[in-house]
């Protein structure tokens, strides 16, 4: 006598079930997919670009690594996001009604982050707790000096140099600047903002917080 039965093999039964079941089409998965909350990846991914992104704020004229994947990686996590909530709020609102703090999170997250950047709080805080190790670099230069530093860690801040011409001190800080080099200046006497500097050859200043500003060679 044979061991199984026809038709009894577990896994004949198996594989019949699965060549005759309908194959999802990509429609059904996206409703599906779109009528669970975002979950475990989704907000956290969130989080991570929202800190990306702040972290490049917080350096003088942006930085360009976390630039790019900060940006490209919002625009994907916002396309998702909002092609998930429209076709949850097309079949499956009770989905967004019931769990509605992980929907509103994602949003949340961005809204913060964007906030945050947009008032330059990133930079503001990282230079004022730089400020006072900055200043005791600046004691130990000499008046038309450039120190070369090579990505010396002062304060928050990573300088490839540091020099003073006697009125106004500029850090060149690692990394620093989209496109051109950047750093931090700083004066006790106002320096003009927006402008090409007489005597400052092609840097031009925004002003962040105190005697500290930001420069950009351009």
């Amino acid at each position: 006598m044979s061991a199984s039965a026809p038709g009894t093999h577990p896994d004949g039964s198996v594989a019949k079930l699965i060549e005759i079941s309908e194959k999802p089409t990509l429609g059904r998965r996206l409703i599906d997919w779109a009528s669970r909350p975002p979950g475990r990846l989704y907000i956290p991914a969130c989080a991570l670009v929202g800190l990306v992104l702040l972290f490049e704020d917080s350096v003088p004229a942006g930085h360009l690594p976390s630039f790019v994947i900060g940006l490209g990686g919002g625009l994907l996590l916002a396309g998702m996001g909002a092609l998930r909530l429209g076709i949850a709020l097309a079949v499956a609102r009770p989905m967004i009604r019931r769990y509605w703090l992980r929907w509103v999170s994602a949003p949340l997250i961005a809204t913060v982050a964007l906030g945050l950047a947009v008032a330059d709080v990133p930079l503001r805080t990282r230079i004022d707790l730089s400020s006072e190790s900055l200043i005791e670099l600046r004691e130990e230069t000499g008046a038309a000096t450039t120190i070369p530093l090579n990505g010396e860690w002062t304060g928050l801040y990573p300088l490839t140099s540091v020099s003073d011409d006697g009125e106004t001190v500029h850090y060149t800080v690692e990394g620093a600047g989209l496109f051109q080099p950047s750093g931090l200046a700083y004066s006790t006497e106002e320096i003009p903002t927006g402008v090409f500097v007489p005597g400052q050859g092609s840097r031009v200043y925004e002003h962040v917080s105190g005697d500290w500003y930001v420069w950009v060679d351009h």
